[in-house]
């Protein structure tokens, strides 16, 4: 009940940031995306992006370059297990969006892998010729509904994001039913927070591994580090959203959520 209130709250929140008044002083809501995403918080999201970035090469850089040395199969049974938990968000964000069949496909994608692909570390769903995998997300669907992004913001240690994906976020945990409804093992224990918390981490490790050369080119690279990252982030967002083709600067992820390589060319 209170994370039901809690999503409810917070969608509400984002009604009102996203309205502007007309010229007859009526709230108008916001339909479409907006070409222009504003970084309202630029002085203070440049002081959390400096904290991240010295976190980064403190620990989690660090941590990423021995990861990368593990054997490929711990690897591959790593990344297909955080992406096979991760369909827990996506099948009801598939129905949020009206999108049953794939739905239907990703629960189907889920109870194979869990099982025969022993929780996940073998996607054996893939072997069999389901369509691509795509995650999808509360703050996908909020924007799928006409939810506008509103401001750009850098949260501490999560790195880029918008108001409306930040809201997103609170949902996947807060609101995140599938989580503690999804029995394991055919009796009555039930994912946690914790579970969710550890194939972020694991997830967000794998990622750094994945782009160890590629985000030190572009850093290398950039005039501003900061600005090329913001970039990338929304408009990877905006064709998540849209659910078209990536953009002329290119953002691949391995597990749809995680970046794979970056190409500034």
């Amino acid at each position: 009940m209170l994370r039901k209130l809690t999503i409810t709250i917070i969608y509400i929140f984002l009604l009102a940031f996203n309205a502007n008044a007309g010229s007859d002083g009526e709230l108008v809501l916001k339909k479409n995306q907006p070409k222009e995403i504003k970084d309202c918080f630029e002085k203070l999201n440049r002081t959390t992006f400096a904290f991240n970035q010295g976190l980064d090469k403190a620990i989690i850089k660090p941590i990423a370059k021995g990861y990368r040395n593990l054997p490929n199969p711990i690897q591959k049974g790593t990344s297909n297990a955080v992406k096979n938990l991760s369909n827990l968000i996506t099948i009801p964000n598939n129905i949020l969006q009206g999108d049953v069949k794939t739905a239907i496909i990703n629960t189907g994608r889920l109870v194979i892998n869990t099982t025969v692909g022993l929780l996940g570390t073998i996607d054996v769903a893939n072997k069999m010729g389901f369509p691509k995998y795509e995650i999808e997300d509360y703050g996908q669907t909020l924007g799928a509904w006409g939810i506008g992004p509103g401001c750009y913001v850098v949260l501490p240690v999560l790195g880029p994001s918008t108001i409306r994906d930040t809201a997103g976020s609170f949902a996947n945990v807060l609101g995140g039913d599938p989580w503690y409804n999804a029995s394991i093992h055919g009796n009555n224990e039930f994912l946690s927070e914790s579970v969710y918390i550890t194939s972020r981490a694991l997830g967000g490790i794998n990622f750094r591994s994945d782009n160890l050369e590629s985000l030190d080119n572009l850093e290398a690279n950039s005039i501003d580090f900061y600005a090329s990252l913001r970039s990338l982030y929304l408009q990877d967002r905006e064709n998540k959203i849209k659910n078209n083709q990536r953009g002329s600067v290119e953002v691949i992820y391995k597990d749809e959520d995680d970046w794979e390589e970056i190409d500034t060319k």
